[in-house]
């Protein structure tokens, strides 16, 4: 195969440039840094919920894959993508992604009985239960209310239950609406990661080479920056066209992936270019005022 063809001429231990997922390889950007304590600071907290949103493409699932390897063992934590339903739908995700089976009769609220018996059970063991919702934006407002409910199972100075959402710009957008009041006053602190400036380009492409047993030279200067100026920054993106370029220099013969092959990538119509994305908000760390109950 291609991949496996330039591994072994760039020397490689492995492909530098999957798209899949992998904390191995992050890249810890100033916005990843901030990203990753803001859900530190989350968790350290006790906060009943933490927002982390970024445009497609900008890391959030490897981030999330890093936070649960550092995540302590006295947690009991539900991981849940892509969640989608109606009213109680959410529950039974809940439930599913903490382990706990139940008839598919069953209704609301024996769900809700259920979800709140386990939460006080693990807590009375020492334990608290942590949510995790990457791709939050799919839930909608009635179901990001319904997750407002569950957090009232909190009570007095202990947090029982903690609720991480991270997804796409347009779930701070949904948050925001009048509608949603109650729940944005029950997020403790968002945080917005924006995409790689040149530089931090730059620094992505050189340690992801390096982390392989490259010595970051693979790919010319000239062609990360034309790299850098096709995909705005966004990780995912850049991985794609980088992993080409070097499939289309080991081809060739060549010991480096420059501008040339860029260009050829997209004359050769190998890259589509996305539509630019709403430009919903700016890079920064908001922490909600708590109104009166």
């Amino acid at each position: 195969m291609a991949s496996e063809l330039y591994t072994a001429h760039f020397g490689f231990r492995e492909r530098p440039f999957t798209l899949s997922p992998d904390p191995d390889f992050l890249f810890w950007s100033k916005a990843h840094g901030r990203a990753f304590s803001v859900l530190k600071y989350g968790l350290t907290t006790s906060a009943p919920l933490t927002v982390v949103t970024g445009e497609v493409g900008t890391g959030k699932t490897t981030l999330i894959q890093a936070l649960l390897r550092d995540m302590d063992k006295e947690v009991s934590l539900g991981l849940i993508s892509n969640a989608q339903g109606d009213r109680g739908d959410l529950l039974r995700w809940v439930l599913n992604s903490l382990g706990v089976s139940l008839p598919q009769d069953t209704d609301y609220v024996s769900l809700f009985q259920h979800f709140q018996n386990f939460v006080i059970d693990e807590y009375a063991s020492g334990r608290h239960v942590v949510l995790v919702i990457d791709e939050a934006q799919n839930l909608g407002s009635e179901m990001l209310e319904e997750l407002r409910m569950l957090t009232n199972i909190n009570s007095g100075k202990d947090e029982l239950l903690q609720i991480i959402l991270v997804g796409q710009p347009e779930l701070r957008h949904i948050i925001s609406q009048p509608e949603l009041r109650q729940f944005a006053q029950r997020v403790t602190v968002t945080y917005h990661i924006d995409p790689f400036d040149l530089r931090e380009t730059r620094d992505y492409v050189r340690h992801r080479l390096q982390h392989v047993g490259g010595t970051g030279d693979e790919i010319t200067s000239g062609a990360v920056r034309h790299i850098f100026e096709e995909t705005g920054g966004i990780p995912r993106m850049i991985n794609k066209l980088c992993d080409l370029a070097l499939v289309y220099a080991s081809a060739a013969d060549q010991q480096k992936a420059g501008l040339g092959v860029v260009r050829e990538l997209y004359r050769d119509g190998l890259i589509l270019k996305p539509a630019e994305p709403p430009l919903y908000l700016t890079n920064r760390i908001d922490v909600p005022q708590k109104a009166a109950e």
